[in-house]
Order: structure tokens, then sequence, then C-alpha cells
């Protein structure tokens, strides 16, 4: 069975064919990285209207690298939120379009549901049920899976994103747009010692808060003598540079990075460590574009070995947004005969 799954939730264009919802057949994205990075963030308008460019190619484009038509494709799954609700409308209605058209069946993702599911793409695979976090840019929350369809959340963000709140700190420190990767990336190279930023756990609680994180960093920042430092950095003009060489005046600058990142981590994984010890479930997944960094790989790993717990994390490229994710998630919401309708819309904010 091939499903044909479809994501434009933020700023990728995603399209995928996948085979029974676990084999890739494949896997296109258009990334606006680019368009983005010189306002420091999305631009939702921008972000649309880019969509309507690349969605007909993307698609054409996976069914072309699937070796398959539409004749081929037993139903077209797509994300209808939550995300940028001009995003979502773009992607919504080419696969109604496609699916009234070619009287395909249609079926509605979540996009949460789509980054459970990613790690349903590679083997070793999930048992029923386990601890699922997602961390990225506009999400971070802990849910108990107990099969398709049944999710308990067990605690979210009350504030900022994970992701979010790298790229917010990314901005303060002059580093640019996507901040994730060039954080770990200067992380690696600094003292996660250095700074003694608060850690936000919330006590008896699996919520998330970053904000206060985010400001912790600011006011560090607010001395003249940090921010001359900063403005005099060659850090200014990083742009994930692979060249970029650093001299001992960004010695702050990496040291901020990793300790910012410590903390982040430190919550991250905690907070799963407890979901493990009062759920009784020892296997837990991590998806989403935060699972990309790589000193969480290596903790929530690391995590794992000491507690005999399970840990399933999916390769990069199936960590940011996608559409294969779409696609797994869509495979089993048509073994369910749970198919959406052509007056099916996206919402902006859709509870799992």
């Amino acid at each position: 069975m091939l499903i044909l799954g479809i994501d434009t939730s933020c700023d990728d264009t995603a399209a995928a064919v996948v085979r029974d919802g676990v084999r890739i057949v494949s896997n296109i994205v258009s990334n606006q990285t680019d368009i983005h990075r010189k306002y420091g963030g999305i631009v939702p308008e921008l972000a649309s209207r880019r969509h309507i460019e690349m969605i007909l190619p993307v698609v054409d484009e996976a069914l072309k690298g699937a070796g398959a038509g539409l004749e081929d494709i037993s139903a077209v799954a797509v994300c209808h939120g939550p995300g940028l609700i001009g995003s979502l409308l773009v992607g919504c209605s080419f696969a109604k379009a496609l699916c009234f058209s070619k009287n395909i069946p249609l079926l509605a993702v979540n996009h949460l549901e789509g980054h459970i599911f990613s790690c349903f793409l590679e083997e070793p695979r999930p048992e029923f049920p386990f601890i699922s976090l997602i961390a990225s840019g506009g999400h971070t929350s802990l849910y108990r899976v107990n099969e398709f369809g049944k999710y308990r959340e067990l605690g979210r963000t009350r504030d900022d994103a994970s992701g979010e709140a790298y790229d917010k700190v990314s901005k303060l420190l002059g580093l640019g747009y996507p901040g994730g990767p060039v954080i770990d990336k200067l992380a690696a190279e600094g003292n996660p010692e250095a700074i003694d930023f608060p850690r936000p756990y919330l006590p008896e609680s699996f919520d998330f808060s970053f904000s206060g994180l985010k400001t912790a960093v600011l006011h560090y920042l607010k001395s003249e003598s940090k921010c001359q430092s900063i403005k005099d950095s060659k850090l200014q003009n990083f742009k994930n540079s692979d060249t970029l060489t650093l001299g001992h005046s960004d010695t702050m600058i990496r040291d901020i990075a990793a300790s910012f990142q410590a903390c982040m981590v430190d919550v991250l994984v905690r907070k799963t460590e407890w979901a493990i010890r009062k759920e009784g479930i020892r296997r837990v997944t991590l998806s989403g574009g935060v699972s990309a960094n790589s000193e969480l790989r290596k903790r929530m790993k690391e995590m794992g070995d000491e507690r005999e717990t399970e840990i399933f994390i999916p390769s990069i490229n199936l960590c940011t947004d996608n559409a294969a994710m779409i696609a797994s998630a869509g495979y089993y919401h048509f073994l369910h005969k749970d198919f959406a309708g052509i007056e099916m819309n996206p919402k902006a904010y859709l509870p799992l």
C-alpha cells in the first residue's frame, strides 16, 4: 500500500511516498531557510506564498522518485494542523483537490502524531505503549502513547517551545536563524558549567517553561562589556558556516551557548526520566526538530542505558518536518478507516 504524504505546516514544503507505513520510497523537502534567515525567523506570509510555488513540483518529484503515478496511490495523507494557518491551507487545499479529482481517499493527520510515527520509519521500531517526547520549534510535549489513536498528554510547554528558545537565544547572540544548529555547534566548543543559568523544572509537573531561561540569557548579556564583546565578535557574521575559525574573543559566546544548551538538555532529559518512572514504561521515542541536537541525543541515550530503557530516535533527516512521517501516520488512519471528507479544513491549533 502506497500513501502519498504532504506537509506544509510551517516553512518546509514536503511530499513523500511511504509503503505500508514503514518503508520510505521517496521523501522530498523544499526548505525555505534562505528566504526567512534575513528576517531572523519565519514570516508566515512569505512561507505560504512559497508553498504555493513549490507544492506541485515537490509532489511531482516525490511521485517520480517513487516510480509511481496517482493510480498507484492508495490514499493521500495531509497535515491539517497544528501549524501556520496560511501554510496549512496550501497543503490541505492541494490534497483535497487532488483526492476529489482523482477519487483518492483523503487522510487528515495531526502534525504531532506525524512526529510520533517518524520513529516507525526505521528499525528497530517501538512497541506500544511508550513515552514520546516531541521537541521542536513550535512544540515541546510529553505523551503516553498506548496505541495508534490513543494518546495521553503528560505535559506541554507553558510558553516558549524548546526550538523557539534556541532561535531567540541565537538572535540575542547575533548568530542568525535557525538557532538550533549553530548553538549546538558552538556548545561543543564551550564550557557548559561556565554560567549557572536556571533549570526550569516546575516541580511536580511534566510541563515545560523556557521563557525564563531565554530571559536569563538576556540579563546575562546586559552589561556593557559583554554587549561590546558580542558586537566585536566574529560570530556576528556567523551563518552556519563550516569554515569559520573562532578566536579567543569568542570564548564567551561559546560558553553561553554551551551553558544554555546544558540547561535545555537537562530539563528535557530529566522530565522524560520522571515520566518513565511515573508511568512505569521503559520505551521512549524522541522526535521533532530539536531531537537532531547532538547533546540531547547523547544524553537521552545515556539516560536510557542508566534506567534500562529503550530509546528510539529517528535519523536526522526524519527529525525535522517531513512528509514521510505524515504518510506513516496516515497509513494507520487508513487501516482504521478514518477518512477525511472534502469539508475538512486546517486548524492552527489542534490538540492531539
